[in-house]
C-alpha cells in the first residue's frame, strides 16, 4: 500500500485556521491603533494640537524648530529600548526572523506594546519610516502571545505568529495577497499547506475588516495604462537593473551609518538622538522625506514630480533613513523603499523620455522592493494592488526579477538578513524539496544485507570480522536471523565490544548479545521517515523489511546509505556534463 502524499498537512490545519480568524482581527485593530498614534503623535510634535486626523510633516510651520523635533523623539525611543525591550530596535523584519528560526516563535510581550509605540513616536515625530516592519512585528507579536494560550508545537506557533504578521500589513495596505507573499517568501521558511492556508485566512479576514476600520483599497489608484509595447518592457528591464544597483548602494549605506555608530564611545541608548538630529537637518532640507510620505508616493505613481524634486528627495530620503535606521532607532523599511525605488524610476523615465513617468516610479519601486528584501512577487504584487493597474504587470515583474537578480549576484545578503549575520546567525533564502523526502528506503538501501544465523557465537563473528569475511565485514551491524530464515535481531559493533570485555564471546550467541527489540525501516518509506526512526531510538542503522511480511528482510539501511542520496544531489548540482540526447547524436570518433 503507497502511504506517501504529496503534502504531510493534517486535520489539525482546520484548527490552525479557527485560531487564524481572531488572530486577523487582532491585526486589524492593531493596525488601525498603530496608524491612529502616528497620526496624533504627528499633530502633537508639528502642529501643536490633539487630533487623529492624517497630516504629514511636510506641512508644518515650526521653522528651525522642526530640528528637534526628530531628536526629542528618538530620545523617548533610546530610553524605551534602554529600559523596556532592546527588540524595538531597527524595523522588525529581522527580529521577527529571529523569532521564527531560533526562539520557537515566542515573542516577549512587552515587544508587542512597545514596538508599536516606539515605531509611532518615531514616524510621528518626522522618522523617515514606513509603518510595515513595526506592523509585522507587532502583528506577530500577538499572534505569538495568542498561540501560547494553547497547547501548539513551535511550528504551529510560527504559523500563528506570521498569520498576524500577514493580517498587520494587509490591514495597513490593503494588499492581502502581497502579505500572503511576504509570509512564503520571507517568513514562514517552508511552503506547506499547514501554514499557507491559516495565513491566508488571517490576511483575508484582516483585508475584509480593514474597509470599516480604515477604508477600502487601492490606497494609490492609477489612471490604468494602456498595453505595454515591447519597447516599454525593455526600459522595464533598464529600470530593474538600475534600480538593483541602487538598491545594493542603500543596503551597503545603511550598515556604513551603523558601523559608523558601533565606533561611537557613547551607550548606544543616545545613538538615535543623533540620528535624530541628521532627519531634522534633512528635514529642514527637504521636508517630504520626512515620516512615511505616503502622498509623495502617490504624486510620484501619477508622475506629478519633476526631475528636480524627485532627485533632491531620493538622496534627501536615502541618507536620513540610511543614518536613522544605522543608529538603532525604530521603524519599517517598505515605505522608504517605495519612495526611493519610485525616485530612482522617475528619474530614469524623464532621462528617456518614453512612456508615463508614473509608470517607471512604480516598476522601480517594486524592483527597489523585490530586490533589497529578496522579494520579488511580493514587490510585483504589492505594487499592482497599491494601484490596481493591470496592465502594468508585466512590466512590474520584469523590474522586479532583474533588480533581485542584480542584488543576488552583488550580495550574499539582504538588508534584512545582514542585521541576523551580524549576530553570528545565519538564514538560507533558498527553498527546495528535500532529498530525504523525495527518495525512498529502497532507492539507497543495500540489497545484500550483511545476514548470520542469531546462534552464532559472538566471538565466530568477531573472528569473520576480523578476517574480512564480506558477508558480515564492511557494516557497523549485522543483522541476525532465526532458524526459519526470519529476522531475529541486529548486533552492532558496541554490542560486540561489550561482550569481548566481559570474556563471555565463546558462549554467548550474537541473538543474547543484541536483543530482539528491533526497529526496521520498510522499502516504500521515504529516508526522511526512516531518519525520525533513527533520530527517536538513537540508532544508526536499520534492517529494511517487507510491509506486508516483516520477518523477510531485504536490505540494510545504514547512515551511509542515507548520505548518499545527498551525494547524489549535489553531484546533479555540481557535476557539469552533456545530455544523453546530445551524446547518442554525436558522431563515432568525436569526443
Amino acid at each position: 500500500m503507497d502511504l506517501l502524499a504529496d503534502f504531510s498537512t493534517d486535520r489539525r490545519v482546520l484548527l490552525l485556521c479557527l485560531l487564524a480568524l481572531p488572530i486577523g482581527a487582532i491585526g486589524a485593530v492593531v493596525a488601525k491603533a498603530l496608524l491612529w498614534l502616528i497620526a496624533v503623535i504627528t499633530n502633537a510634535a508639528y502642529f501643536l494640537r490633539w487630533s487623529s486626523a492624517t497630516m504629514t510633516p511636510a506641512m508644518n510651520h515650526l521653522g528651525w524648530w522642526a530640528i528637534i523635533v526628530p531628536v526629542i523623539g528618538s530620545l523617548l525611543i533610546g530610553l524605551m529600548a534602554r529600559y523596556g525591550s532592546e527588540k524595538i530596535r531597527g524595523h522588525g523584519i529581522p527580529e521577527a526572523l529571529e523569532a521564527i528560526l531560533l526562539g520557537r516563535s515566542l515573542i516577549d510581550p512587552k515587544v508587542a506594546i512597545l514596538k508599536p509605540v516606539s515605531s509611532a513616536v518615531s514616524i510621528g515625530t518626522g522618522g523617515p519610516f514606513g509603518a510595515e516592519g513595526p506592523i509585522i512585528m507587532t502583528g506577530g507579536a500577538f499572534g505569538s502571545i495568542f498561540a501560547q494560550l494553547f497547547h501548539l508545537t513551535a511550528a504551529e506557533r510560527k504559523t500563528l505568529l506570521v498569520a498576524g504578521a500577514t493580517a498587520g500589513m494587509a490591514a495597513v495596505f490593503a494588499t492581502p495577497v502581497a502579505a500572503v507573499l511576504l509570509a512564503v517568501e520571507l517568513l514562514l521558511f517552508e511552503w506547506k499547506p499547514r501554514s499557507f492556508i491559516p495565513v491566508s485566512v488571517a490576511a483575508v479576514v484582516a483585508s475584509v475588516l480593514r474597509v470599516p476600520l480604515l477604508g477600502a483599497g487601492p490606497i494609490f489608484p492609477v489612471l490604468a495604462h494602456a498595453a505595454l509595447s515591447p519597447q516599454m518592457l525593455a526600459f522595464s528591464l533598464l529600470v530593474g537593473i538600475i534600480v538593483g544597483l541602487g538598491s545594493g548602494a542603500l543596503t551597503a549605506l545603511v550598515y556604513g551609518c551603523e558601523d559608523l555608530f558601533q565606533k561611537l564611545p557613547i551607550h548606544w541608548m543616545w545613538w538615535p538622538a543623533l540620528g535624530g538630529l541628521v532627519v531634522g537637518i534633512g528635514g529642514m532640507i527637504d521636508p517630504r522625506a520626512l515620516g512615511v510620505g505616503y502622498e509623495t508616493i502617490h504624486q510620484m505613481m501619477r508622475g506629478e514630480l519633476p526631475g528636480a524634486s524627485l532627485t533632491s528627495l531620493m538622496i534627501v530620503k536615502g541618507i536620513i533613513w540610511a543614518v536613522a535606521l544605522g543608529s538603532g532607532t525604530s521603524g519599517g523599511v517598505l515605505a522608504p523603499l517605495l519612495m526611493i525605488g519610485g525616485a530612482l524610476g522617475g528619474l530614469f523615465g524623464g532621462i528617456v523620455g518614453a512612456g508615463d513617468p508614473g509608470l517607471w516610479a512604480m516598476v522601480g519601486m517594486a524592483g527597489m522592493m523585490g530586490g533589497t528584501m529578496r522579494s520579488p512577487l511580493t514587490g510585483m504584487v504589492f505594487v499592482l494592488e497599491l494601484t490596481h493597474d493591470l496592465n502594468a504587470l508585466p512590466a512590474l515583474l520584469i523590474g522586479s526579477v532583474a533588480a533581485l537578480c542584480v542584488t543576488v549576484l552583488l550580495l550574499r545578503r539582504s538588508i534584512l538578513t545582514e542585521k541576523l549575520a551580524r549576530r553570528g546567525q545565519h538564514i538560507a533564502r533558498e527553498y527546495s524539496v528535500d532529498v530525504f523526502e523525495m527518495a525512498r528506503v529502497a532507492d539507497v538501501m543495500d540489497s545484500n544485507p550483511p545476514m548470520i544465523p542469531g546462534a552464532t557465537t559472538v566471538a565466530a563473528l568477531s573472528n569473520r570480522i576480523a578476517q574480512g569475511d564480506p558477508a558480515v565485514s564492511g557494516r557497523q551491524a549485522t543483522i541476525l536471523m532465526d532458524d526459519a530464515g526470519r529476522l531475529a535481531g541486529i548486533i552492532t559493533r558496541g554490542d560486540i565490544l561489550r561482550i569481548l570485555q566481559k570474556g563471555t564471546a565463546a558462549t554467548t550467541t550474537a541473538l543474547a548479545a543484541a536483543g530482539t527489540d528491533v526497529v526496521v525501516a520498510y522499502p516504500d518509506e521515504t529516508l526522511q521517515e526512516a531518519i525520525a526512526k533513527m533520530l527517536k531510538r538513537n540508532i544508526g542503522r536499520m534492517p529494511v523489511v517487507e510491509r506486508t511480511d516483516p520477518g523477510k528482510v531485504i536490505g540494510y539501511l545504514g547512515r551511509a546509505d542515507i548520505l548518499a542520496a545527498r551525494i547524489r544531489l549535489n553531484e546533479e548540482e555540481e557535476l557539469r556534463e552533456k545530455g544523453p540526447l546530445l551524446v547518442a547524436a554525436r558522431p563515432k570518433g568525436v569526443r
